[in-house]
C-alpha cells in the first residue's frame, strides 16, 4: 500500500508538470504525460496482457488499457493518464474498504491459541494444542487464551468471551464450570480438564466457519458475476461498432472523433462498480454480524435471512435456558413441616442423582433453606427406572417420582394444572405433596419473538415437550403457532409443510441447538444454531451460528441482512443508472473522457463507500 501511494504520488506530480507544459512545450509535455502514464498504469497494462495470454480477455484491466492507449493514439494525453490515475485511486479505495471489512473477521482469527500448558508428571510443559488429548489437564495463566474446551477442576477466574459471543461483560468461572476455547483468562490461574480435542473444540469450529464464510455466494453476487461475463464483451463489441460504422456509412464522420467516442464508451462501460461493491457489501454484512457474535457461513445465507417469512424455533435450549428450576412446592393437606420439610425430603432422596431434576431440587433446598446434601444420611436408596427413587431418611420411607410411581404404590394424589414437570412425594406410604419444576425462559426470548412479529414474520415453536408445557411457554412468548410432543422426524415434516405455505421468494429459518435438531437445520432454507452450548451436530448442519445462545441476536441478524441487501440494491441501481446515462451521452458525442472517468471510477468509489456502511454495527 505504501509503495502504491508513493508511485501514485510521483505519477500525479509528473502529470501536473505535463499539464503545466502543454501550452509552452508540447513535445516535452507529451513525454511527461507518457512517463506519468507508465508510472501509474504499467501494472494495469501488465495484468491485461497476462490475462489475454491466459484466455481472460474481457475484464476491467483490458477496458482500461484499450481506452487509455486509444486516447494516446488520438492525442488526448491528459485523458489517457487521468483514466489510469483515477482507476488506481479507485483500486486504493477498494483495497481499503476490503481491509476494513476483513478486520472484524480477521480479529476472530486472533482467538487461535498458540500453545497449551499441559500438566505432566514432571511439571507443566508448553505444547501445541493439537497434541493435547481428551481428559488431560491444562494450566491457563492470566492473560492466556483458552486453547481447548473443558471443565475447570481447580482455581477461579474471569473470562473475556468477546471474541466468541460479542459480549463485553466478563464471565466468572470456578471449579466445575464449563469453559470454551477462544476465551481469554483475565485474572486467576485455573486448571482445566479437556473435554474435546483441538479439531473439535469451539475455537477450531469458529475458525473453519470464518475461513469458509465467503465460499457461498448470494444470488445477487452470482447474478452480477454472470452479468459482467456477458456485459463486458457486449460493450466492447458495441464500442468497436461505434468507432468504425459511422465513418464507413457517412463521409462527414471523422474516424478520430468516433474513435474518441468509442474510447469514452469503453471507460464508462467498465463494470468495476458492480463487480467490486456487491461482494464488498455482503462481505461487510458478514463482518458486521461477526462483531456481535453471529457467524454467517456464506453471503447466500445472509441474503436469505433478509427474506425470512417464517422463523421456526426449538424450545429447550433455544427459547429456554435448559436449566430446570423449582417453581412451586405444594404440601398435601395435613402434611407436617410444610414446604420446607417437603422440599428437603425430596432433595435428600435425590442427593446421589445427577439428573437435572434432582439437581434442581437440591439447588432450591440449599438456596431457600440451607440444605446440605453431604449432611444427609440417606439409606436404602433405590433407583426406580422411569419412575423415580425411594430412600430411607431419618427413619422415614420417602419416595419421589412421577405419577406412575404414585399409581404403582396405589396412592391418591392431586394432579396440578400448572405447566411443567411435576415431582410427587410420599412419606411412609402417604401422599405428602408435589413440587413443580419448569425450564426457565431465556431473558430475551419474549423480546426476540415480539421483534420478529413486528417485522411481519410468523413465529413457530416445535418441541418434544408435553402439550401443557409447550402451550404455556408459547403463550408467555406470544408464539403464533406451537407444536408439541414431536419426534425429530415430526419436526422435519412440519418444517416441510410450513415451507409450502411461504411465498416463492420467502424463506424459512429454523433455530435449534440439539443433536435432534440437525435434520431440521439441514432441511430449512436457513438453519441457525445456538453455538455456545449447542451440539457439534447442530453447529455443523447450521448455516448461521449464534455464539452466545441469545434468541434476540436473530433481530440483529435480520437488521444486518436487510441493511446489507438495501445497500447492494442501491449500488446496483446507482451504478447502472449513471453508466447508462453517460454511455448514451458518449455515443452522442456529448460527454468527454473526464465524464467517462467519473462514470467509472467516481461511481466505483461512491459505491464502495456506500458498501462500507454494511460494516457499521453498534
Amino acid at each position: 500500500m505504501k509503495r502504491r501511494l508513493i508511485r501514485l504520488g510521483i505519477g500525479t506530480l509528473i502529470f501536473s508538470v505535463a499539464f503545466a507544459l502543454m501550452a509552452s512545450a508540447k513535445a516535452l509535455s507529451a513525454a511527461a504525460f507518457l512517463a506519468a502514464y507508465i508510472i501509474v498504469g504499467y501494472r494495469v497494462i501488465f495484468k491485461a496482457a497476462r490475462n489475454i495470454l491466459n484466455g481472460k480477455v474481457f475484464d476491467e484491466n483490458f477496458l482500461m488499457a484499450v481506452a487509455s492507449i486509444g486516447a494516446f493514439i488520438v492525442g488526448e494525453y491528459p485523458e489517457a493518464v487521468a483514466v489510469m490515475l483515477f482507476y488506481q485511486v479507485g483500486e486504493l479505495f477498494e483495497d481499503y474498504a476490503v481491509g476494513k471489512s476483513r478486520k472484524s473477521i480477521a480479529d476472530l482469527m486472533n482467538i487461535r491459541p498458540d500453545y497449551a500448558n499441559l500438566k505432566t508428571g514432571s511439571g507443566v510443559e508448553k505444547v501445541s494444542p493439537e497434541q493435547v488429548k481428551v481428559g488431560e489437564i491444562i494450566v491457563i495463566r492470566p492473560g492466556e487464551k483458552v486453547p481447548l474446551d473443558g471443565i475447570v477442576v481447580s482455581g477461579h477466574s474471569t473470562l473475556n468471551t468477546a471474541a466468541l459471543t460479542g459480549e463485553s461483560l466478563p464471565r466468572d468461572v470456578g471449579c466445575g464450570s464449563e469453559i470454551l476455547s477462544g476465551c481469554i483468562n483475565l485474572s486467576g490461574l485455573i486448571e482445566v480438564r479437556t473435554e474435546k480435542e483441538f479439531g473439535q473444540s469451539t475455537v477450531s469450529r469458529i475458525l473453519e466457519l470464518v475461513e469458509n464464510a465467503t465460499s457461498q455466494k448470494a444470488r445477487t453476487e452470482n447474478f452480477i458475476t454472470r452479468f459482467a461475463a456477458v456485459y463486458t464483451p457486449a460493450v466492447v463489441g458495441a464500442a468497436v461498432l461505434l468507432a468504425i460504422m459511422p465513418p464507413l456509412l457517412t463521409d462527414t464522420a471523422a474516424f478520430s472523433d468516433w474513435l474518441y467516442r468509442a474510447l469514452n464508451f469503453l471507460v464508462v462501460s467498465c463494470p468495476c462498480a458492480l463487480v467490486i461493491s456487491v461482494p464488498l457489501g455482503f462481505f461487510g454484512g458478514i463482518g458486521a454480524a461477526s462483531k456481535i457474535g453471529v457467524l454467517v457461513k456464506g453471503s447466500n445465507y445472509l441474503e436469505a435471512a433478509a427474506h425470512a417469512e417464517y422463523v421456526v424455533m426449538d424450545k429447550t435450549g433455544t427459547l429456554t435456558r435448559g436449566v430446570f428450576e423449582v417453581e412451586k412446592v405444594q404440601p398435601a393437606e395435613g402434611f407436617e413441616g410444610g414446604p420446607e420439610r417437603l422440599l428437603k425430603l425430596a432433595a435428600a432422596a435425590e442427593s446421589n442423582s445427577s439428573h437435572p431434576i434432582s439437581l434442581s431440587l437440591r439447588r432450591a433446598a440449599e438456596s431457600n433453606y440451607g440444605f446440605k446434601a453431604e449432611a444427609v444420611s440417606a439409606e436404602d436408596v433405590t433407583e426406580l427406572a422411569g419412575h423415580g427413587v425411594s430412600a430411607e431418611i431419618d427413619g422415614y420411607k420417602v419416595i419421589v417420582g412421577n405419577h406412575k410411581l404414585m399409581n404403582k404404590w396405589g396412592l391418591d394424589f392431586k394432579t396440578p394444572c400448572e405447566a411443567g414437570t411435576v415431582v410427587y412425594v410420599a412419606v411412609d406410604g402417604a401422599y405428602a405433596g408435589y413440587i413443580l419444576i419448569a425450564d426457565q425462559l431465556k431473558v430475551d426470548a419474549a423480546d426476540a419473538v415480539e421483534g420478529l412479529k413486528k417485522k411481519g414474520i410468523t413465529t413457530v415453536m416445535l418441541t418434544g415437550d408435553s402439550k401443557t408445557a409447550a402451550d404455556s411457554a408459547g403463550k408467555k412468548l406470544g408464539m403464533d403457532r406451537v407444536y408439541s410432543q414431536l419426534l425429530p422426524e415430526d419436526k422435519v415434516n412440519i418444517v416441510s409443510e410450513l415451507s409450502r405455505e411461504k411465498s416463492e421468494k420467502g424463506k424459512l429459518l429454523f433455530v435449534g441447538d440439539g443433536i435432534n435438531d440437525a435434520p431440521v437445520l439441514a432441511r430449512a432454507d436457513v438453519g441457525v444454531a445456538m453455538g455456545g452450548l449447542g451440539s457439534d451436530a447442530a453447529i455443523e448442519a447450521a448455516d448461521i451460528v449464534i455464539m452466545d445462545d441469545s434468541p434476540s441476536k436473530l433481530l440483529d441478524l435480520m437488521r444486518i441482512s436487510r441493511k446489507t441487501i438495501s445497500i447492494v440494491k442501491q449500488n446496483i441501481v446507482f451504478a447502472l443508472g449513471v453508466k447508462l446515462l453517460v454511455l448514451v451521452l458518449s455515443a452522442l458525442g456529448l460527454a468527454s473522457m473526464w465524464a467517462a472517468v467519473f462514470a467509472d471510477v467516481g461511481v466505483s468509489i461512491l459505491a464502495i463507500i456506500n458498501s462500507m456502511r454494511a460494516l457499521k454495527e453498534k
